[in-house]
């Protein structure tokens, strides 16, 4: 791909580098957002605003119909005029189901806010209503460009759009001091814009080409995504337990400090989904070619290892540093989030797995469907035994953990059963603890010495010194380790003239 005179290499290393760019764009302006909205916003009306999200985030996956992952497996079996058609195909339905999302939700705003026990979300469910209209035909980009190598559009788009949403929905409420109301009124605003944005993305794959048919019908699109649709809804009503039985039992300010605080490093997301959205089309090539298998499997231990390298320097990071974090983010009146943000960061250490490209490649959609709809039932009847027993947010968070940690290794004993190999050949616990033991024993010493340095400063000040000392410790000393860092980055900044 040429871009201002330039080959970039199409590695998939290279192109997963883009997506994780895109991805961090889109989190770091998420998170001006947040903690600019948790400021103007009272604990009980950013607790709707959440909550309003939650109701969103929710019903998209349901309401999308997995849709936007048939990109990834149909175009890389297409020629490029063929992918034309698919696309503005799938586009059209995208449309057709967001029109069906807008209609529910404003239609059963009131039951979802009796739900939640929260009155004043039926009104800002009505208000928000119009914005799934305008933002499903918009989902898609990150399958299309990842599948014709061409990622780094993804990540201009997700920081052009996210800038625009933070202009649109966080300005008017520091300039107008405007209520979560007044974020719905930019949301819709914005999303007019980016649905514009979206349809011109969607096309430049394919500038200059003439569309043909594909001869693909909805009968086979509707074969692949239907079994994938009910592995979303099983995922989606697995990850909404906590949420609910914390909105549900514990109040919208509580709920408000678990949202800001019970969250996956978003770094580890943005590793993981980049990897998860380079292979997977990779994968679907491979099958359809049926080509070596083992090509997977070498590849997705390539993807574990690096994600690896990246990731647990990051969680220990974070869970030394949790409480200055999230006080520095959200303010001192969210410092009881770091509470759920520790407990959710345990989960990283595992979730590095990206066993869903593997498993849908391999076309094992039911299993991936029944191993969600296991997570969720296990979720909600746990979640609420602990609610009677406890009576706790925090234990809540601790169940849905250990329940994802267990749904984990049970997804890589079966895709190591299939393809054959043993557990622990997919699952290298001792590479990955010598990775683990390093970026501790790193970060312990630099803590020792800033720690004691820099205690009572100010906490931007301490994390920041001890960041630089933390990077600069195991770059240096990672070579003892027989870990190379600069590898993972390396390829991001490979042209050819």
């Amino acid at each position: 791909m040429r871009l201002k005179g330039l080959t970039y290499s199409q590695s998939n290393t290279h192109q997963a580098l883009w997506v994780g760019v895109g991805s961090f764009s889109s989190f770091a302006i998420s998170l001006v957002s947040a903690a600019i909205l948790s400021r103007y916003f009272s604990k009980a009306e950013y607790g709707t605003y959440k909550q309003i999200i939650y109701v969103y985030d929710t019903l998209l996956i349901i309401f999308a119909a997995g849709f936007p992952r048939v990109f990834n497996y149909f175009l890389p079996r297409f020629s490029l005029a063929q992918g034309k058609e698919i696309v503005f195909k799938i586009t059209n339905v995208l449309f057709l189901a967001g029109l069906c999302f807008s209609v529910f939700l404003f239609v059963f705003s009131g039951a979802i806010a009796d739900i939640l026990r929260n009155p004043e979300l039926s009104r800002g469910l009505k208000l928000f209503s119009p914005v799934p209209l305008l933002m499903l035909p918009t989902l898609g980009i990150e399958g299309i460009f990842s599948t014709y190598k061409k990622s780094v559009y993804i990540a201009i788009y997700n920081t052009l759009t996210r800038a625009l949403m933070l202009v649109f929905i966080v300005v008017p409420v520091m300039v107008f001091s405007g209520g979560y109301i007044t974020a719905i009124y930019g949301w819709i605003g914005v999303s007019v814009i980016i649905l514009i944005i979206a349809y011109f993305f969607k096309g430049i794959p394919f500038k200059g080409v003439r569309q043909e048919k594909s001869g693909l019908g909805f009968k086979e699109i509707l074969a692949y995504s239907i079994p994938l649709l009910s592995a979303t809804i099983a995922g989606t009503i697995y990850r909404a337990a906590n949420q609910f039985y914390i909105s549900r039992y514990f109040g919208a300010e509580v709920f408000a400090e678990f949202s800001n605080g019970f969250i996956e490093i978003p770094f580890v997301q943005m590793i993981t989904g980049a990897t998860a959205t380079v292979l997977m089309p990779v994968f679907s090539k491979i099958i359809h070619e049926k080509t070596d298998i083992s090509q997977i499997t070498d590849l997705w231990r390539s993807a574990l290892r690096k994600s690896a390298i990246i990731i647990y320097p990051l969680v220990i990071y974070f869970l030394f540093y949790a409480e200055e974090l999230v006080t520095i983010v959200y303010s001192g009146a969210y410092a009881a989030s770091s509470r759920y943000f520790s407990v959710a960061m345990i989960l990283n250490f595992f979730n590095i797995i990206v066993f869903a490209p593997l498993l849908l490649s391999l076309g094992k959609v039911k299993f991936y469907a029944r191993l969600h709809y296991g997570l969720a039932i296990a979720t909600w009847v746990v979640g609420y035994l602990v609610i009677l027993v406890f009576n706790t947010p925090i234990s809540v968070a601790i169940s849905f953990v250990v329940i994802a940690i267990g749904g984990i290794l049970i997804s890589l004993g079966y895709s190591a059963k299939k393809l054959g190999v043993t557990f622990f050949s997919l699952f290298p616990v001792g590479k990955l603890a010598i990775i683990g033991m390093h970026s501790f024993i790193a970060l312990f010493l630099v803590n020792l010495l800033v720690g004691k340095v820099l205690s009572g400063f100010n906490n931007i000040l301490l994390i920041t010194t001890a960041g630089i000392g933390y990077l600069a410790i195991l770059l240096v000393s990672g070579r003892w380790f027989k870990i190379d860092y600069i590898e993972i980055i390396r390829p991001l900044f490979k042209v050819n003239q």
